[in-house]
Parts: structure tokens; sequence; C-alpha cells
């Protein structure tokens, strides 16, 4: 059950995000449903991958952030109704989202 209230609040963050973001559409709650589960799936096949090209950046996590909006990226183009103009929009969705992400979790918990 913990795992379907973590989607749902991480789905929660990244909807949030989008409304601040002028570069990100999101349309509607079941699209950032979509969003985080293949951001998930994403991050279990090619997080492995690009965590290797990552050894000399590791510091401050913020490697993690840039694979974050990596990987946000690529999930955007397999989404009709996830909308990000650039990398750095994405790159701002993923602050955002981990920002707001841990209030939520935070506030549940």
């Amino acid at each position: 059950m913990s795992t379907i209230v973590s989607l749902l609040v991480n789905a929660g963050a990244f909807y949030i995000a989008a409304k601040f973001l002028s570069g990100v559409k999101i349309r509607g709650f079941w699209p950032a449903i979509l969003l985080v589960i293949g951001v998930c799936l994403l991050n279990v096949f090619l997080g492995p991958l690009l965590k290797v090209f990552s050894l000399g950046i590791l510091s401050l996590g913020i490697f993690k952030w840039i694979l974050d909006a990596i990987l946000i990226t690529i999930a955007d183009y397999f989404i009709d109704d996830v909308e990000i103009k650039n990398f750095w929009w994405a790159l701002f969705l993923a602050g955002l989202v981990s920002i707001i992400d841990g209030i939520l979790s935070g506030v549940i918990n």
C-alpha cells in the first residue's frame, strides 16, 4: 500500500510543480501518474547505466538532479499529455518536484 501512496504523492508533486512552471504542461492527474511510472521504469532500466557515467560528479547530489531531469525528458517523449519545452524546464521540474515531494511526504507521514 505504501507504494501506491508514494506513487500518488509523487504524481501530486509533478502536478503541483507543473502549475508553477510555464515551460511544463501536464494535462490532468492521470498523465502525472503515467509520468511517475515512466520515470520509475526508466530509472530501473537506464538509471544504472547513466550512474556509471556520473562517477566524476557525484558530489552533493547534483548528478541525481540532472539524472532525474534526463529521465523526465525521456518520459515526456512517450507521454502525449505531458509537454516539457526543453531540458532546462525538466531540470527546474526535477528540483521543484523534489522539494514538493519532501513537503508532501512530511505532511502525510
